[in-house]
């Protein structure tokens, strides 16, 4: 398979998948806004934080209200995390593999494409919003499905298992790092009872909260969340259920053995860590360590298969 087309379907279902939790998120969080007390409610900007944004939004708006973060996530197409910026380019990715991608699929997500950027205005809409990013999210588990059964397995099907897993893999980290960072003040025991409503928002954000209740068949509390989110065996979004399909999927591709070995040693230390132990300073710690070392991963897949740049010319 050549290199650039390797490139092109592991974007195409990162930004896939990017484009899907950022719905998610901003659905969630308008849920949490209305179950938890006004003055404790964390507001829209951990939104900006956990898509990794907020240098870029602080540099272009003043209030950091509802509609500004709302308009940043959903419909700035300046924004490289938006929705729509996410779309437009899993779209693009889309095109130039239309070889490779069944034509169902393509016109499938061509259509959402447009359907996306004419009915834009709805979801800056507080009425609207909800059923606008509910056809989002529909449309894009539809492409994944559509892609996941009838697309041939092969070398473009690891890839975009590669690129699914690892952006799954990114958003549980960010999600789980900043939404237990905004969680209400343990020393006011008036506020307790909200404590659950938090991490089932934690939860929910990822689409985690029913298969949570199924497995655990207990209440929601901050250490079975962690270990639900971060090292479950079963659950598609827990971090380590993603780095387990990501070497699953590379295990079928040459030159693997470097990128292998450092998934192996992540998963090692993940598994070594004693989660019930980490106050809040020391979870933020372990999600920083998670995210440098995916990030490392992900230089390593993109050095061994994707196209790389070519030496810098000086002109004569």
């Amino acid at each position: 398979m050549l290199s650039r087309l390797a490139e092109n379907v592991y974007w195409l279902a990162r930004y896939l998948e990017r484009t899907e939790n950022t719905a998610r998120l901003v659905r969630v969080n308008a849920h949490l806004l209305l179950d938890l007390p006004p003055g404790y409610a964390p507001g829209w900007l951990p939104m900006i934080d956990i898509m990794g944004g907020r240098e870029r939004f602080d540099a272009h708006s003043t209030r950091g209200d509802e509609r500004e973060v709302v308009q940043f996530l959903i419909a700035d197409r300046q924004n490289p995390g938006s929705l729509i910026t996410s779309l437009s380019r899993a779209r693009e990715n889309a095109r130039t593999l239309r070889d490779l991608v069944p034509r169902e699929a393509w016109e499938h997500l061509n259509t959402l494409s447009m359907e996306v950027s004419d009915t834009l205005p709805q979801g800056l809409s507080k009425r609207a919003r909800f059923d606008f990013l509910n056809r989002v999210i529909g449309g894009v588990q539809t492409m994944t499905g559509m892609l996941e059964g009838i697309m041939n397995r092969n070398d473009a099907s690891e890839f975009m298992a590669i690129g699914r897993n690892l952006e799954r893999a990114d958003m549980t980290s960010r999600i789980v790092d900043v939404r237990s960072a905004q969680l209400l003040p343990g020393d006011t025991p008036e506020l307790r009872p909200f404590e659950n409503i938090q991490w089932m928002s934690v939860l929910k954000s990822l689409s985690g909260y029913q298969m949570y209740r199924l497995k655990l068949q207990t209440r929601v509390n901050r250490v079975d969340v962690l270990e639900f989110l971060l090292r479950d065996d079963e659950f598609p979004r827990s971090y380590l259920f993603c780095l387990h399909e990501v070497e699953y999927c590379l295990k079928d591709l040459p030159s693997h053995e470097s990128v292998l070995r450092a998934i192996a040693r992540l998963r090692r230390f993940l598994r070594r860590t004693a989660l019930d132990e980490l106050d809040q300073n020391g979870l933020h710690e372990l999600i920083d360590h998670l995210q440098l070392h995916l990030s490392r991963i992900h230089d390593r897949i993109a050095k061994t298969y994707f196209p790389q740049p070519g030496p810098v010319r000086i002109p004569a």
